[in-house]
């Protein structure tokens, strides 16, 4: 068994999951892997429990009864992962716009003393491929009005590629979180960030999916710009 758990949500990902999964199982560092899937009609369980023949002891999955946001089924990792050994538990994308390899740098980066390691998009400049302008614009925005609301010092706080410390989870109530869409990704940095857990940003080049559709919507990224102003006016009267 590895000290780390790679958390992977997924949802429609027949055309990258076992090309994913794979390539995490190849890199030097020992990852172990758990997909949380949200019921796909395409089939991506069923890849999954295949390559579990090939990868017993590595490769777990956890299937719920419908799709139910993103956080959701991070906290349903979280919580899997807090159930047994491991110490250092990442959030990655199965479509390939986190590189596998840059696993392995967030792993570093909470070895030498982060408590939680992102990362970034924005830490140097703007590394991002394939995105129209208007979405770069947008989520480059987002940061800056995040940073601006919440005054966290991060320069990427809606990413979703992080590797968290165990200490950081055990520490945050994770049944008190209260959103599902990327705002999630948002919530869980302020709330490590307002109990002063070192925040680390490693700056990756993030690559829009090739395969597969996107789940961003509108409902999301509404929820994103509004939560966060709900999120520091609570924090203001309510103890993290």
């Amino acid at each position: 068994m590895s000290d780390s758990l790679v958390i992977i949500p997924t949802f429609n990902e027949i055309e990258n999951i076992e090309a994913i999964i794979d390539e995490v199982f190849h890199l030097k560092k020992d990852f172990d892997i758990l997909i949380v899937d949200d019921n796909s009609p395409d089939g991506t369980a069923t890849k999954v429990i295949e390559l579990q023949e090939k990868y017993p002891e590595r490769l777990f999955l956890e299937v719920r009864k419908e799709k139910s946001g993103l956080g959701t089924a991070y906290i349903h990792g979280f919580k899997w992962a807090l159930a047994r050994k491991y110490e250092y538990i990442f959030e990655m994308d199965a479509d390939f716009s986190h590189r596998p390899s840059d696993l392995q740098r967030l792993y570093r980066a909470c070895k030498n003393g982060a408590d939680l390691a992102i990362g970034s998009r924005y830490k140097k400049g703007v590394n991002v491929v394939n995105w129209p302008l208007y979405r770069v614009l947008l989520s480059y925005g987002a940061s800056f009005y995040v940073k601006l609301i919440t005054g966290m010092g991060i320069h990427d706080p809606t990413a979703g590629f992080v590797c968290y410390k165990r200490n950081v989870l055990e520490a945050i109530n994770l049944d008190t979180i209260k959103f599902v869409g990327y705002a999630f990704q948002i919530e869980m940095k302020f709330r490590a960030y307002l109990k002063k857990f070192k925040i680390e940003e490693v700056s990756i080049i993030f690559t829009d999916r090739e395969k597969g559709k996107s789940k961003m919507s509108t409902s999301i990224m509404w929820e994103a710009i509004f939560g966060v102003i709900t999120m520091k006016f609570r924090s203001l009267f309510t103890k993290v």
